[in-house]
């Protein structure tokens, strides 16, 4: 029964682990750590925008956050 009771435990924990992956990092906190790089690199003038990932269109997409479902895109000013 312990074998049993492990894998039950395991297989929980593994679960949990996955949706936590699946979810992603919030939008808001890889944004600004791809502001934080490009401010380091010293670079000036830029925008970086959260949209859905179904509107991104042309943009460039410089960072995927919440599953996949969000996209952030950058923009010259």
């Amino acid at each position: 029964m312990k074998t049993n009771a492990t894998l039950i435990i395991a297989a929980a924990l593994a679960l949990a682990a996955s949706s936590t992956f699946a979810a992603g990092k919030p939008c808001e906190e890889l944004k600004a750590e791809i502001a934080a790089k490009l401010d380091a690199k010293k670079v000036e003038g830029y925008t970086l925008d959260i949209v859905d990932a179904d509107k991104a269109g042309d943009a460039k997409v410089v960072g995927s956050c919440e599953g996949g479902k969000k996209k952030i895109t950058y923009s010259k000013k």
